[in-house]
């Protein structure tokens, strides 16, 4: 194993772009994707699940975490090819791939564009098959963002949406540190990579994709269970799992139902 490969955190520079990634375990390849907002660390809740049979590797989006906070346009392209850079220069060919939200169509372009990487492609509470009230709704919510709602206004008025009631009850204190992390969100990144939330849907292309795949999400999603069955309807070898009573931030609200249900798929 070479050394940027070896566990530990690292910062990987490409057109001037710095990425900062985490390795951990060692067997064969798991990429884990977060959403918009967020950062690798996201992932801490299910890590352990995987990090014992798989090398797990997560890494920070353009525009959140420590990566580069890139002004301007974001597009799903842009994603994709950091995360071809990323692999090449951790000397990866092939892996299995998770995608949460924003991390769940970032996953989608990569398995269309660069499929025969992937092995195995979990989607989680991610964007496809999108009505015309779910399109409008998502449009409207991103408006607020570009119009100067900040990460945490946005946090506030989603609450409802990212988590279960009881999650909200049992967990004030890590909510509220959640809250207090996207204080440092640069509002710009954050509206610009919510619009590829808003406008993208790649369901019509789906049918294309060569893995095998889970579409995972939370019964209480608002439109992702509908969303959910339409991605797997279109991908010809996919499960569908709807956890019931959980809403769109299964790595918080259940990460050991989540984590076993991710480690089986990879391991079966």
């Amino acid at each position: 194993m070479n050394a940027v490969s070896m566990p530990g955190t690292g910062y990987f520079q490409d057109r001037n772009i710095t990425t900062r990634y985490r390795i951990e375990g060692s067997g064969p390849t798991v990429v884990l994707i977060h959403g918009v907002g967020g950062q690798l660390d996201m992932w801490d809740p299910i890590v352990p699940h995987l990090s014992d049979r798989f090398r797990v590797i997560r890494y920070d989006l353009r525009g959140f975490g420590e990566s580069t906070r890139v002004k301007g346009r974001y597009e799903v392209g842009s994603y994709i090819e950091d995360f071809a850079s990323l692999m090449h220069h951790l000397k990866v060919e092939r892996c299995h791939l998770v995608g949460q939200s924003l991390g769940g169509i970032i996953a989608q372009g990569i398995a269309l564009t660069y499929g025969g990487m992937i092995d195995r492609l979990v989607l989680s509470s991610t964007i496809g098959g999108v009505n015309a009230e779910d399109k409008a709704f998502l449009r409207e919510r991103y408006l607020k963002v570009r119009d100067g709602a900040d990460a945490q206004d946005h946090f506030d008025r989603s609450l409802e949406v990212y988590f279960s009631p009881e999650y909200l009850k049992a967990h004030p204190d890590a909510v509220l540190k959640e809250r207090e992390a996207r204080r440092d969100i640069d509002p710009e990144c954050f509206a610009a990579a919510y619009r590829i939330i808003a406008e993208t849907d790649m369901v019509e292309d789906l049918h294309k994709v060569k893995s095998r795949t889970l579409v995972q999400t939370g019964e209480l999603d608002r439109a992702s269970p509908q969303m959910a069955k339409a991605m797997a309807r279109a991908i010809p070898d996919s499960r569908v799992v709807i956890y019931k009573g959980l809403r769109h931030r299964l790595v918080a609200e259940a990460p050991d139902l989540v984590g076993q249900t991710i480690r089986d798929f990879l391991l079966a």
